[in-house]
């Protein structure tokens, strides 16, 4: 491995300095934390899963095992990439059956949603740290011929060494949220430096192909294709989902539910005020809280018990246990898709407070209506198609909140208007991911 050489390489054909930087800046606090972080997850035994393949050490029966071709490697970094992934993944093994596919991500999370999505067969590996060498090293033992990062994944030293050795590079549902985009503008020297590199870019958004050009990517390579999440939600909506969800939540048809996706701290207690507001006139109406991080259940437990209502925990249900409170608290993983199936109004947390919000597509495609508050930043692309087509409402606090459930409450046919605009606010964005895995093929080719 000659490591001299390759630094060499890398000063004469990037000849940036600000890349330059990056690469010996971010080595050298490597280094200097590297015994710390060692010895941190020796002692709490958290961040020792992988670690091998996060430093560059890719188990060489993975690499045996890619015997197709081409070879594509995906970079989904955590549970929302991943379903990305899947997406575009069933559209590339249509288009190229004799392809092998890998995919890396970066949290425990979304690796094992990736193994239960994937089984064996699709390789799963955590990704290599952005340092040089662990970079240089897993290139050398998977050898992919095209490198495809999903979203907003910009790594300097993977991007410049896989163009450095020829192999495709592609952004794909690519997105750049107004947050992100300025943190990335003052470092446009570099990241510009970096995008030149990429040869191709499937931005979800017009916005989104704007803000990359304005990082420095040449819009000759940019087009624009949709959201390849909102692909899978058609598939995934099926009725009997809803039949058996209602039934393990005991509830009856005639049922009011108000479920509150996603919610971070400070909104909980708007929610909760709006629905002391609702049951006055609609007493029978049920609750549903599920927070963004469960660890915070017990936080939302004492606003219930100081506004005096009466609740459960999701985990109490358990082992036969039947809902009979008014308000569920939601604290486990991986039910809020499903539990949209039954929902009357949905609201999608994160919005009410400056985070960004949430995916409102996901109550969407069951065809609920939807409220959401001012910041949906993150989200931009689904409120816009939702607001198209006359299906979002845009809440400002409790009062509103309150107003606007009671409003689609008190008139029925308003309430499935909404709902039935907002499903077909998803089926408008379908084949988004065929045509995001046709530019990783287009790439591939040299068609692009």
């Amino acid at each position: 491995m000659n490591i001299k050489g390759t630094l060499i390489t890398y000063i004469y054909k990037a000849m940036n300095i600000y890349y330059i930087l990056y690469i010996t800046v971010s080595t050298f606090i490597f280094l200097i934390l590297c015994p710390v972080l060692l010895f941190y997850a020796l002692i709490s035994g958290r961040y020792t899963r992988g670690i091998n393949e996060r430093l560059g050490w890719i188990p060489s029966p993975i690499a045996a095992s890619l015997t197709g071709s081409p070879r594509i490697w995906i970079h989904a970094v955590s549970l929302g990439e991943v379903r990305v992934a899947q997406a575009i993944i069933n559209e590339l093994r249509q288009m190229i059956p004799s392809c092998s596919i890998i995919v890396s991500t970066a949290t425990a999370h979304g690796r094992n949603l990736a193994m239960d999505l994937f089984g064996k067969e699709v390789k799963i590996i955590y990704a290599p740290l952005d340092i040089l060498l662990f970079v240089w090293m897993s290139l050398n033992t998977i050898r992919p011929d095209a490198l495809i990062f999903l979203e907003a994944e910009i790594w300097p030293a993977w991007i410049s060494e896989a163009k450095r050795r020829g192999i495709k590079i592609a952004i794909i549902n690519g997105r750049i949220s107004p947050r992100s985009f300025g943190r990335y503008l003052r470092f446009k020297p570099l990241f510009g430096h970096i995008l030149s590199k990429v040869d191709a870019f499937s931005m979800i958004t017009e916005d989104d192909k704007r803000r990359i050009t304005a990082m420095g990517a040449s819009p000759s390579r940019i087009i624009v294709n949709g959201n390849a999440k909102f692909d899978l939600l058609s598939r995934q909506a099926e009725p009997s989902r809803e039949d058996e969800t209602r039934r393990l939540f005991n509830l009856k048809n005639n049922n009011d539910l108000l479920i509150a996706g996603s919610t971070h701290t400070g909104e909980e207690e708007m929610v909760i005020e709006a629905y002391k507001r609702i049951v006055r006139e609609f007493p029978e109406t049920i609750l549903f809280i599920a927070p963004r991080h469960i660890e915070r259940s017990k936080e939302i437990a004492a606003i219930l018990e100081k506004n005096k209502l009466e609740f459960q925990f999701r985990s109490g249900l358990k082992g036969g246990a039947e809902r009979c409170k008014q308000v569920l608290i939601i604290d486990s993983f991986g039910e809020l898709f499903n539990l949209y199936s039954i929902g009357t109004v949905i609201f999608c947390g994160g919005s009410l407070v400056p985070l960004g919000g949430q995916n409102p597509m996901e109550p969407a495609i069951w065809a609920k209506p939807i409220l959401y508050g001012p910041s949906m930043e993150d989200f931009l692309d689904a409120k816009a198609l939702l607001e198209e087509n006359s299906a979002g409402i845009e809440v400002s606090g409790s009062v509103m909140l309150a107003e606007k459930v009671l409003m689609l409450l008190r008139d029925r046919s308003l309430l499935k208007e909404y709902g039935l605009r907002a499903r077909d606010s998803v089926y408008k964005n379908r084949k988004a991911a065929e045509r995001h895995a046709r530019v990783i093929t287009n790439i591939l080719t040299g068609t692009y």
